[in-house]
């Protein structure tokens, strides 16, 4: 058999093969990539190249941001920003049709704004809002439903970890991304919004929150001002040129920190426990990096991205239909696999596809992101969904109901932002950081 071709069955067959026997997704694309380089390369030159690969792939500066960008994401949430956002949210949701609900989908975009994580979102606030709202007479599962569903609305905006790994695997830059985010996340937030409106009006008994006073809501965001002004720290300090990706996220670490010592939310005790939690995170992440820049490696020389390309070609040489194709896969993977390592696989494989039709990469990240954000709240994998159920005390399958019309909502978006480029792509163009 030629080298190549046995190179791409060892890799695809084996990464299936572990994925079944339930190994974790690095260690499925590490030893299946290690097993393809014995065979094109040797067992010698294969092990010292494997290693020499893996090394390049985590040596890079930009790629530092991760690992501090998820230590201020810890930090925020242990340092009570949750409770004060959550408070803000109120405000500016004021006595909208189901406010504790809007609530929750509001204080999510912003904590996943300032956090860049949607699990510790939909943990931080669901353990908050949850019992509020069952308080209120809100069904348990519509509120579970609520919170999973809005939580991934902060992987898309900034800062976002997973638009780093798209970055550093398409060669796009980090700011125009951070920048594409926001029109697509906060229009995520605005169709759960608009789900909880259609289910508030048909239960009409649902309390609505009081509305307070002028001096009182604003003490209340004058409270909550700090912990948004990260989000304009970090942001507007890339933007302004002030400091790169990487310095801005040791910025939010410093500022997090200082924010959380302030409120007294926690003590110098906390640290060692706080920094153990950000570096299990951090290690999952990077060796993953790592061992996907083997299996890029053996892509390349098996040829799998042209034989993917020449495939989906066959079946259509429409732009629209091949979109289409690539978006129902993207849904299908981001059910059995995590956004992160689906980014560093998938992304040499599409992106030369959506390239030879004038796709941007920066327009192609946003697709990716958003496709694969969806994954997070759907069975088996889905890890915002375990996660809101288990705060909620609910099984999955008391949630998975009142799931559906929030995924409808948002696949429809997710069509919007496949077809239409400009809602990606206006403001960095707008910033000249096309």
């Amino acid at each position: 058999m030629d080298p190549g071709a046995l190179a791409a069955l060892l890799l695809l067959g084996g990464i299936a093969a572990f994925l079944v026997i339930g190994a974790p997704v690095s260690v499925a694309v590490g030893l299946s990539s290690l097993a393809a380089m014995f065979v094109i390369l040797g067992t010698e030159d294969g092990v010292l190249t494997s290693a020499q690969q893996i090394f390049r792939g985590i040596n890079s500066f930009p790629l530092l941001a991760i690992p501090f960008f998820v230590l201020a994401g810890v930090i925020m949430n242990n340092g009570g920003i949750a409770l004060r956002l959550i408070n803000a949210a109120k405000v500016l949701v004021g006595k909208a049709p189901g406010s504790l609900a809007q609530t929750n989908v509001a204080a999510n975009a912003l904590f996943g704004a300032v956090s860049g994580s949607g699990v510790a979102a939909a943990a931080a606030v669901g353990s908050t809002m949850g019992p509020l709202q069952a308080k209120d007479g809100y069904e348990r599962s519509f509120s579970a439903a609520t919170n999973i569903a809005s939580a991934p609305s902060g992987m898309l905006i900034p800062p976002s970890n997973l638009m780093i790994v798209y970055s550093l695997v398409s060669g796009s830059s980090v700011a125009a991304l951070f920048v594409a985010g926001y029109l697509p996340g906060i229009a995520w937030a605005v169709v759960c919004m608009a789900i909880v409106h259609l289910y508030a009006r048909k239960r009409p008994e649902l309390k609505v929150t009081d509305r307070l006073g002028v001096a009182q809501a604003f003490k209340v965001l004058l409270d909550a001002v700090p912990a948004l002004l990260l989000i304009v720290v970090v942001i507007g300090g890339i933007l302004a040129g002030v400091f790169t990706p990487t310095e801005a996220s040791c910025i939010a670490v410093l500022y997090a920190l200082l924010l959380s010592f302030l409120y007294r939310a926690i003590s110098v005790r906390q640290l060692p426990g706080i920094l153990m939690d950000a570096t299990r995170t951090t290690s999952v992440v990077m060796f993953l990096i790592g061992v996907s820049t083997i299996m890029g490696f053996v892509l390349s020389f098996a040829r799998i991205p042209q034989m993917v390309s020449e495939a989906m070609f066959s079946l259509t040489r429409n732009p629209v239909m091949l979109l289409l194709l690539i978006a129902v896969m993207l849904l299908v993977i981001g059910c059995f696999m995590d956004p992160t390592p689906a980014v560093l696989i998938f992304t040499p494989i599409f992106l030369p596809i959506v390239e030879s039709f004038g796709i941007h990469p920066v327009h192609f990240g946003l697709m990716i992101v958003f496709a694969l954000s969806i994954g997070t709240i759907t069975p088996p994998v889905g890890p915002i969904l375990f996660v809101g159920a288990k705060v909620a005390d609910l099984g999955i399958e008391d949630v998975i109901r009142r799931l559906i019309p929030f995924f409808v909502a948002l696949i429809v978006v997710l069509i919007i932002v496949i077809f239409t480029p400009g809602m990606s792509l206006w403001l960095p163009g707008l910033l000249g950081l096309l």
